[in-house]
Parts: structure tokens; C-alpha cells; sequence
């Protein structure tokens, strides 16, 4: 139904409305619609936030975007987590017609006395609901002058645009036939929820040793894994994610690389969840207990971190679902369970969950198992290959979560096609894996993130992993350590979210075979000790590089957004250039794209966009290297991507 005064299309809504647009506490975003009304009369309109107690926030008033589209836009910030709503409400803006009409009429002539009088009785109208008394003495003051025939007729027009009479209407305004759109959903989460930054590691790499007596590798422990965390504190990370930390099943368990045959002292994957010393609520007995798995999330927190758990719902062989619940699993012709493929790897060590063969029983079994982890300090999951399992199943569990949790949140691992990505954001998953790994050239990083800013900024909040177990991709395999660079820069300054594997501060590259994104000798199936001390020593380590990425967003407001991102164009396909701008803090990044080659170019700063005229000119810090210069709006650059790939610029306005 359209109501007198017509709002269509407010925007951001997900399924008109079926679920909710996603901000953090804090997060400024933009409220548009169109808005319009008959004939020539003016008309205005505000945003309208309600917390979760109902309670209405002060009207944030729209203003008009460009001329003939009817679209008015606000921008607007929820100040606490939980369920908000918003909308708009649209007046006709009686004061403004009269005051546009008036000041036509009256500088030719025509209908001068009629026109004050007319203004004089709309604002004896606005006065009756003016407050405080100082605006209605304001507007009263205006009425008298309208009607006082001793002063010169624009003299009398111009009280009526006074400054106090100005401000008094911008905060109590006359509207008629107010009209109120329906209200929208709005879902508030914790900071963590858009700006954090992860690191991945396998717990039992941490402190594996050669046994003397045997000659084979020993598990490390959750335990030794501790001894790893102030490192990981000290680079800026701020989550710590752990693979599968439960036992490991026996039958059909995978050997080094993914092989079907298996020495006595492969450890498997962990992936392949189950084995008789228990399941998805068990911790691997060569990892320690449940106990050694509480004081590393303690130990994580006193360091400033949060640990992230992942939940893959699948099983091993012998996991003791399969004996008690045969029915979770799909069972072919001839009577086998069913395992896992992703043509045309297979994985005959894990048994997939068909959630349609017991809702009630599996959708039970999973929502005590994630609450048995938040119980010893898991807030954060990081869900495995979620696009293989129904979707209506996710939108159940993370709404049984949020009920009683709305601190937990859930990552979304799902490399699939976009619909099924977006449609997991779109009904609860706080974040999720994106194609940012397969997006490296300008024209792709551009149209990508473009998309991810504005698009689908307010229900879709990506995590760029630079690097997974699964994933290496063809530009680390072969750019060197100026790719590793340049891929890190990319990841923390483009999204809040990033995240780094274990490893990639060693530079690891090298693949299981030419065209494989599979890493050789990977740590999904083998124990992956490192020498973290010696590489540092060496100089062969990243990690000050990230330590200074992390520094940077956690001093920047601006680089923990999304929704702030401009690019810049620049007359070189191997540079990037790009900022990001929140309140005063503005940071502009250009990147050599090419990991191989010294690159040029000239910069053109859509200088507005900074916040600056297109003639003004600003001081720039390079936080990498110290240099300063005075930039405008065209600026040469010279990359080298041995030396340093890229500028990540702090831009003084003032």
C-alpha cells in the first residue's frame, strides 16, 4: 500500500525485509529510499532507529542525492548489540514549499502581502509545537516581522530564513501527512563480528618432536601449543583459530599428502573427526584434555585473544556416531555409507551428515555439541563446508545461539557459487570466506571489492584469508617474498577481517605438484614443526611485516571498516590505489601489483572523495618507511617490490 506520502524501496533490506541488514556497535551506514510526492510541493524525510527495547533514537534527518532521482539518503550508527529495527518517515515540508514559493513571488512582484501573511500563518503554526521556548519565541519573532508593514519587504522574507528560526525547524519541524514506511531489521554484533585479525595454527605442529628412541615424530600438545601464543600476541593477531582439536579416526586414515597408504605413525587428518576415545565433544587424547584445552583459551585471553574453534560436521569411519546413528548417514546400494568427494579429490576418511535422515536427532546432537565448547570459552566458530549441508539448518542453529549468545559468532567456509554464499550471510553467518585468494589482478581486486563494500556490505562481511591448509595459490607458489608482501598488504588493508595460516610468514610456497593449490608435505595430514626463532634470526621471516600491518589497522578507525573503501585511478594495470576515510582518520594505500618488476605510474585522487577540493593539496606519511611528501591531486609513484611493493599512506588534511 502507498501511503501519502510515497517511500519506496528503503534501503538496506535483504528479501524485503525477511532478514536483517548486519552492522557492529559503533558501524556508520547509509539508510536510502525514494521518497517524492504530487505536484510541486516540497517534501523531507528522517531516519528512524529503535534499540532493542523499542526505544526510538533521535530522528536522523535525509537529505536529497542527485537531482531528479527522488532518492534521499541518511547515514546513521547503533550504539548497542541486539535486535534493532529502522525506517523512514516522510512529511510534506509546508515551511519549505512556501518559503521556495515566497521568495519567487516576491522578488517579482507578484502576491507580496498574500505571500508574507502565508508564511506568517505556517509559522504560528510550526511555533505551536516548538521547543524550547527559545525557538518558539524564535519563530514568533519571525511571524511579527512577516506582518510588519513599517519594514522593507525583503527585510521581512529574510526573518523568516534567520538563523535561529533555521535551526529551531531543523529540529522540530512542521510536517504534514506524515507517513511512515514499515520497519526493517536491523542485527547489531559485537566489534569482533567485523574487524579482527586471525591466525591459523595446528596445535599439534606446536612442540612436535623426533622421539630419540623411535626416530619418529611426536604430536605436540595444547600445552607446548601455548608456548607459541605470545608470538601470535605480539604480531597483533587477534583471534586464534584451531583446526579440529578431537580425536582422529583410524579406518581409511590418510597418510603424508593425502595418500591412501598410511605409515603406522600418520596422524591423519583432523578433518576425519571420531574415533573410539570419542567424538565432536572429545579432545585428542595426543593433544591432552579437556582440562589443557580450558588453559589454552585462558592463556589466549590474558593475551588479549580469543580462540576460534572450527565445527565440521561430518565423521570419521569409526566415530561412535556411526555405530549409535547410522541413520545421520547416507547409505548406498550396496549398504556402505557414503563418503565425502569434492571431485576429484576424495575423502574416504570421512563419512559427510545427511541432516534430512533425523532433523530432530542431528539438529539436537549438533546444537549440544557447539554449546559443550562455548561452555569452556569458545565464542567464535569457524564452520566447515557449511554450503553442503541445508541451509535452513544453519539459519535454526545460529538462531538457537543467538538467542541465549549473541556474543558468538560464526564463520562461514564455503568457496562455493554466490548465491549459496550470500544466502549463508543473508541468514546468520556474522562472517565469511570469500574468492579473495583467486583475485589478483587490479581490474578483479577492483570489481571484487566494489561489490563486497557496497553491494552486499550490510549483510555479507568477508574474511580474507591470504593463505589456507587448502589453499596456495599460483601467485605465492611463484611471486617470491615481495608476492607474500603484497598479498598481506592486500588482505589487511582492503577488509577488517584478514586472517594468515601458520606458515606464511616462513614464506611457505611450494606446491604438492605443478598446477596444485595443495601445499607439499601438507600439515593436514602430517606433524609441521617449525623453527620460528631461527627464520627470525635469519631474517627470513614475515612477521614483522605483519606486526606492523596489525599496528597500523588497530591506530587507524578507518581500516577496521568495510563500507568506507574508494578506489583511485592510476595509469598503470600493475598499480592499485585505494583509501579508506573514517571521521578525521584517513589512510590511501598504493600497491605494486606485480610481485617481479620496479612499476610507475601517476595517481589521480578522486580528491572529494578524500574530503578535499580538487586544487587542495595534503600531507602524506608513509607508515612503512617514514617518508613524507605533500600530495594533490596527481602524484608519481615508483614501486619496487624488492625493496618495498607498497605506500601506505597517513594523510594530514590540515
Amino acid at each position: 500500500m502507498i501511503g501519502r506520502i510515497p517511500i519506496l524501496d528503503v534501503q538496506p533490506a535483504e528479501g524485503c525485509g525477511r532478514w536483517p541488514a548486519k552492522a557492529v556497535v559503533g558501524e556508520t551506514f547509509t539508510v536510502s529510499a525514494t521518497v517524492f510526492r504530487e505536484g510541486h510541493d516540497m517534501v523531507a524525510a528522517d531516519v528512524v532507529l529503535r534499540d532493542p527495547k523499542g526505544r526510538q533514537g533521535p530522528f536522523t534527518p535525509m537529505v536529497p542525492g542527485a537531482p531528479g532521482t527522488d532518492r534521499w539518503h541518511a547515514e546513521v550508527t547503533p550504539t548497542s548489540e541486539g535486535r534493532w529495527t529502522f525506517g523512514v518517515e516522510a512529511w510534506g515540508d509546508p515551511v519549505g514549499t512556501w518559503l521556495h514559493d515566497a521568495t519567487i513571488k516576491i522578488e517579482a512582484g507578484v502576491d507580496v502581502e498574500l505571500m508574507l501573511e502565508e508564511g506568517a500563518l505556517i509559522l504560528e503554526r510550526a511555533s505551536a509545537a516548538a521547543r524550547p521556548a527559545t525557538g518558539r519565541r524564535a519563530l514568533l519573532d519571525a511571524v511579527r516581522a512577516l506582518r510588519d508593514t513599517s519594514r522593507p519587504v525583503p527585510a521581512r522574507l529574510a526573518a523568516a530564513s534567520a538563523a535561529e528560526v533555521t535551526v529551531t525547524l531543523a529540529t522540530h519541524p512542521l510536517r504534514d501527512f506524515v507517513t511512515a514506511s514499515e520497519r526493517l531489521p536491523l542485527w547489531v554484533d559485537r566489534e569482533r563480528a567485523l574487524y579482527g585479525g586471525w591466525y591459523e595454527l595446528f596445535p599439534r605442529s606446536e612442540g612436535a618432536h623426533v622421539d630419540p628412541e623411535t626416530g619418529t615424530m611426536v604430536s605436540g600438545t595444547l600445552r607446548t601449543a601455548m608456548e607459541r601464543l605470545p608470538a601470535v600476541a605480539d604480531m597483533g593477531f587477534d583471534v586464534v583459530y584451531l583446526p579440529p582439536v578431537h580425536p582422529i579416526g583410524r579406518i581409511n586414515r590418510k597418510g603424508a599428502n593425502n595418500t591412501m597408504t598410511p605409515a603406522p605413525h600418520d596422524v591423519g587428518s583432523p578433518w576425519a573427526i571420531g574415533a573410539k576415545e570419542g567424538g565432536h565433544d572429545a579432545v585428542h587424547p595426543d593433544l591432552g584434555t579437556i582440562e589443557d584445552f580450558d588453559a589454552f583459551v585462558a592463556r589466549t585471553r590474558e593475551l588479549g585473544m580469543e580462540v576460534a574453534l572450527d565445527l565440521a560436521l561430518q565423521a570419521a569411519p569409526d566415530h561412535p556416531w556411526v555405530e549409535a546413528h547410522p541413520e545421520w548417514f547416507t547409505v548406498l546400494a550396496d549398504g556402505s555409507i557414503a563418503y565425502a568427494e569434492n571431485p576429484p579429490k576424495k575423502y574416504q576418511d570421512i563419512f559427510p551428515i545427511n541432516l534430512d535422515r533425523d532433523p530432530e536427532g542431528i539438529y539436537a546432537e549438533v546444537l549440544r555439541v557447539t554449546r559443550h565448547w562455548m561452555d569452556h570459552g569458545v565464542r567464535i566458530f569457524r564452520v566447515d563446508n557449511p554450503h553442503t549441508k541445508p541451509v535452513n539448518f544453519w539459519a535454526w542453529l545460529l538462531d538457537q545461539v543467538r538467542k541465549t549468545d549473541p556474543d558468538v559468532l560464526f564463520l562461514a567456509e564455503a568457496f562455493t557459487r554466490p548465491a549459496m554464499m550470500q544466502t549463508l550471510a543473508r541468514v546468520g553467518f556474522h562472517q565469511s570466506y570469500t574468492y579473495f585468494t583467486w583475485r589478483n589482478t587490479k581490474r578483479e581486486l577492483e570489481d571484487y571489492l566494489t561489490e563486497l563494500s557496497r553491494d552486499t556490505a550490510h549483510f555479507l562481511r568477508p574474511n580474507f584469508f591470504v593463505n589456507t591448509p587448502d589453499i596456495l595459490h599460483a601467485y605465492l607458489q611463484y611471486g617470491g617474498p615481495p608476492a607474500f608482501k603484497i598479498r598481506a598488504v592486500l588482505a589487511a588493508t582492503l577488509s577488517p577481517t584478514y586472517g594468515v595460516y601458520s606458515g606464511y610468514e616462513l614464506y611457505e610456497h611450494v606446491a604438492l605438484r605443478p598446477g596444485s593449490e595443495e601445499y607439499l608435505d601438507t600439515e593436514k595430514f602430517q606433524l609441521r614443526p617449525r623453527d620460528w626463532a631461527a627464520a627470525e634470526a635469519q631474517g627470513r621471516s614475515l612477521s614483522p611485516y605483519l606486526t606492523m600491518l596489525n599496528r597500523l589497522r588497530r591506530a587507524h578507525p578507518a581500516l577496521q571498516r568495510l563500507r568506507n573503501l574508494t578506489f583511485h585511478p592510476v595509469d598503470n594495470d600493475e598499480i592499485i590505489s585505494y583509501s579508506k576515510r573514517e571521521g578525521d582518520d584517513l589512510v590511501l594505500v598504493v600497491l605494486n601489483l606485480d610481485p617481479h618488476g620496479t612499476r610507475e605510474a601517476t595517481v589521480r585522487l578522486d580528491m572529494p572523495a578524500l574530503g578535499l577540493g580538487w586544487d587542495d593539496t595534503m600531507s602524506v606519511n608513509d607508515a612503512i618507511t617514514g617518508q613524507s611528501w605533500m600530495w594533490g591531486k596527481e602524484n608519481y609513484v615508483r614501486l619496487d617490490p624488492f625493496v618495498e611493493p607498497a605506500h601506505i599512506l597517513i594523510v594530514r588534511t590540515t
